[in-house]
């Protein structure tokens, strides 16, 4: 699927890439709105659909990704509720093999997320994966989600990289979309981010079931 010859510099998505996305979808579908439901008074169905409407509103942007954001926006303690699920924070086959493999080959691994830092913070904990990246950078540094092609003018200012002798795997395809945009010349798409869930349309781009498919 790849010539790692061609490779220098490895960008990695953390949720639905490295991190299974049931986790997330537990929590913003369901988990999350339960509470919401709870806390303002209303039915259950009621409080979902007021919360869906919320982020389709915000679907793409900075502000969708952000916790401070939905504290805000919502009243309501959003890392307070994310732990009470945690324990559904997982990593996805292979992943770690991969990092140490990618490491091990001198190349540069940096995780680019559009996580708040906050949720960095927690899954990085649980899943004790932040020692195999050389860095870890979020969206909400630079001021732009990956969707902007200012993430990733902004990512280049302060971890430089070659675009054409980049790897960047994600399963969000406005994301591959933008990098694509940018010049990143390696691009590879998740098919399962939730395992739960059934396979997802990649589009065109080359797409892994695991990263064991990807080992340098």
């Amino acid at each position: 699927m790849l010539d790692w010859s061609r490779i220098h510099t490895v960008l990695l998505d953390m949720d639905g890439t490295l991190l299974d996305l049931h986790f997330d979808n537990h929590f913003w579908q369901t988990h999350l709105p339960r509470r919401y439901a709870e806390a303002r008074g209303l039915p259950a169905e009621a409080g979902r659909g007021e919360l869906m409407a919320r982020y389709h509103s915000r679907a793409g942007t900075l502000e969708w990704y952000s916790v401070d954001f939905w504290e805000s926006e919502l009243e309501l303690d959003i890392m307070r509720l994310k732990e009470e699920v945690a324990h559904l924070i997982d990593i996805h086959p292979h992943v770690t093999a991969f990092l140490d493999a990618v490491r091990a080959s001198g190349r540069r691994v940096v995780l680019a997320t559009n996580a708040h830092h906050k949720s960095v913070t927690l899954k990085m904990a649980r899943t004790g994966l932040q020692p195999r990246f050389d860095a870890i950078v979020s969206s909400h540094q630079l001021g732009a989600a990956k969707e902007e092609q200012a993430f990733w003018q902004r990512l280049a200012e302060i971890e430089p990289f070659d675009p054409a002798r980049t790897l960047l795997v994600d399963d969000s395809l406005p994301v591959l979309d933008s990098a694509r945009r940018y010049g990143i010349a390696h691009l590879v798409a998740v098919k399962r981010p939730d395992t739960r869930q059934p396979e997802k349309h990649t589009g065109d781009y080359p797409a892994i079931d695991d990263f064991s498919q990807l080992m340098p």
